[in-house]
């Protein structure tokens, strides 16, 4: 059962687990969430430091990440990362 206090926090809606902020990180950094889901995020973090920390993580990824481009890398880290998400797709 959901507490008043979460849906309070959410505006009507439960709160958003850690597990659902991490699945969400990505539209939320995109701007691909609705008004209501990015304040529910938003929430979220206000009072999850390590949810904060996550996405802190995930944004300094971004950026160093960003200025990797293909031909940095060698054929090895390039059949590395392949065989890495070989079949990734598939397997969510």
């Amino acid at each position: 059962m959901t507490s008043i206090w979460q849906r309070i926090r959410g505006r009507g809606e439960p709160a958003l687990t850690c597990a659902q902020v991490v699945e969400l990180v990505t539209d939320y950094l995109e701007g691909g969430l609705s008004d209501a889901d990015r304040a529910r995020f938003e929430a979220h973090l206000s009072d999850c430091d390590g949810c904060t920390n996550y996405l802190d993580q995930i944004r300094v990824t971004i950026a160093v990440v960003g200025r990797v481009h293909e031909d940095d890398l060698s054929a090895e880290a390039k059949a590395g990362l392949l065989a890495a998400f070989q079949g990734w797709a598939h397997d969510g």
